[in-house]
């Protein structure tokens, strides 16, 4: 056994390969090996022999079992520090100057609008925007002969001929989540709902998708007064300005009865706006008092509830607080238009540092 064993032993760190290495563990402890056919031997002996032989024999073929095992594994690792060292590829990039990213005007702005609401008690909803035509449109109160639900104003989801599901839509607001909010929330209810929208028109002042925010207020005792002082603390903390001076005229919108267009007393002077002074008038959202239908399709008792809604685009309050001339530049990915508009990544808006740099 001690011949056997220093065979094999030095045998098997001497093989090179691991086919060669499995040539070794055959001829010692496989079926027909030296070792196994030593153990078949154990039978013709007497049990006194078998006694002392036996436990050696086990020990040898555990020993060889060992020294292949050990074997294998550096064969492995051999194997594999080969192959890494032949594929080895360096992927980093050369060295650079690092830069600070810089947040979107159209994040930024979201972000100033929901601290300014969420001071006067609103929260933030969010829904999805690709909705049925039912939240879109019928449980907004606008009929099916409106033009805003032809398709050369609303993009339609495709379907097939025998769908007869409702069809769905990109919303062309987030009014919708203002009747999603209604039926899981009920009354009283004080949210805003920020998010994209889409509409088939393009030009400078227009792009197929766009941002807006919307709010919504309901409860037993709201009035337009109710409405035109959440407006007013609204434009004075987004333009930070002290006062500031709002026109409501009567207007038409389905979901709302009576509608007003807001609108804020300006001056260009020098191609500037400035907002609270001048002699000026410009409109920046519509508004009114919730319609009656339209708390109806929430789920809520117009009876004995009121409410008040607004919305306002929030690419069209970017480009007039700091001065981008050019919608379609916001969806452009122009790392230097961003660097020049972006806002630093850790300043986050409030009311008491500050909105804006």
């Amino acid at each position: 056994m001690d011949d056997l064993r220093d065979k094999y032993l030095t045998a098997i760190i001497a093989a090179g390969d691991e086919a060669a290495l499995e040539d070794l563990r055959l001829q010692a402890v496989g079926k027909k090996g030296e070792v196994s056919l030593k153990m078949r031997e154990l039978g013709k002996m007497t049990p006194e022999q078998r006694q002392s032989t036996g436990p050696k024999l086990n020990a040898l073929k555990d020993e060889i079992n060992s020294a292949l095992a050990a074997k294998k594994t550096a064969l492995s690792d051999a194997a594999l520090n080969q192959r890494l060292e032949a594929e080895w590829l360096d992927v980093t990039l050369p060295a650079r100057d690092r830069r600070q990213g810089t947040i979107h005007p159209i994040s930024q702005v979201s972000e100033e609008v929901a601290a300014i609401f969420a001071d006067m008690g609103f929260g933030v909803a969010e829904g999805p925007r690709i909705d049925t035509d039912w939240y879109n449109f019928d449980a907004l109160n606008i009929p099916g002969h409106h033009p805003a639900r032809a398709e050369m104003d609303t993009f339609y989801m495709h379907r097939a001929e025998d769908d007869n599901r409702p069809p769905h839509v990109l919303r062309t607001h987030t009014s919708p989540v203002q009747v999603r909010s209604m039926e899981k929330m009920g009354a009283p209810l004080r949210i805003i709902c920020p998010g994209g929208v889409y509409r088939a028109d393009y030009d400078q002042t227009h792009t197929p998708m766009f941002h807006q925010v919307e709010g919504l207020a309901v409860d037993k005792d709201i009035s337009m007064a109710n409405l035109k002082w959440v407006l007013e603390e609204f434009v004075k903390a987004f333009f930070e300005v002290d006062d500031v001076e709002l026109r409501f005229r009567a207007s038409h919108f389905p979901f709302t009865e009576p509608s007003a267009e807001v609108d804020i007393r300006c001056s260009w002077a020098g191609g500037q706006l400035k907002v609270g002074e001048g002699d000026d008038w410009l409109e920046i959202l519509g508004s009114g008092m919730v319609h009656p239908k339209v708390l109806a399709a929430g789920g809520i008792d117009p009876d004995e509830w009121q409410g008040f809604a607004f919305g306002m685009g929030i690419d069209r309050i970017a480009m007039l607080k700091y001065g981008i001339p050019d919608l379609r530049a916001f969806f452009d990915s122009d790392l230097r238009w961003l660097r020049h508009y972006g806002f630093a990544s850790l300043d986050q808006p409030n009311l008491h540092s500050g909105l804006s740099r």
